[in-house]
């Protein structure tokens, strides 16, 4: 009997790791590229004392502008229903993108989460709000940043640099953004997208690992 329970044991395993990666639509299809070499943000401010860039990352990204007393209820939804998954991920990361006008307020936001979420893990980019909008236009997406420099919408953006979504979505049709305000939305469409997104790179450093082996 205890040898029919381990082998169930290490049959279901498996299956179960597949089937968290692989649930939802897109199962192992790649995300759909939606807007190539987006502009980086290596030559931002940080609030640390390393570069942040997207490139060799997958980056969940924010826009989320210069009052920041009013978007904790959106970083709330996003960190607990998307964020905190993944933390432990190699190369995936939280980018906060902000206009340097809000620099003076970021110690006290991050700080006030850090007893609820992983914020010491937020990587936050500092610019001009003109860089700012540069960097958001050149996502190419339908979403307008407002005067502080906020959008509710988040963004995957890939390793490459290329953001990351739907084309097929059956509410948007093109899905470039997931709204943060929508705890569904990041529950269901956002989460599922960054699973796939993590199954396609694990899956080709697999293919990677076993030809070099060859």
């Amino acid at each position: 009997m205890k040898k029919f329970l381990v082998l169930g044991i290490l049959f279901a395993l498996p299956i179960t790791a597949y089937l968290f990666f692989a649930s939802g639509k897109n199962n192992f299809a790649r995300l759909p590229v939606l807007t190539e070499n987006v502009q980086d943000v290596s030559s931002f401010q940080t609030n640390t004392n390393s570069s942040i860039s997207f490139k060799d990352h997958i980056s969940v990204v924010a826009f989320f502008g210069s009052d920041l007393e009013n978007i904790k209820g959106n970083t709330f939804n996003l960190d607990k229903k998307i964020l905190e998954k993944y933390y432990d991920f190699d190369d995936f990361q939280f980018v906060i993108v902000l206009p340097e006008t809000a620099k003076g307020d970021t110690s006290e936001f991050v700080e006030e989460f850090r007893k609820i979420s992983e914020s010491s893990k937020w990587k936050i980019a500092y610019a001009g709000l003109d860089k700012v909008h540069k960097v958001f236009n050149s996502f190419k997406t339908p979403h307008k940043l407002d005067k502080t420099g906020h959008t509710p919408y988040v963004f995957i953006v890939d390793k490459e640099g290329n953001l990351r979504g739907r084309d097929d979505d059956e509410d948007y049709g093109k899905l470039y953004g997931y709204d943060s305000r929508d705890v569904a939305e990041l529950n269901n469409k956002m989460n599922d997208d960054v699973k796939v997104i993590l199954a396609e790179y694990r899956l080709a450093l697999k293919k990677n690992n076993s030809q070099r082996k060859k």
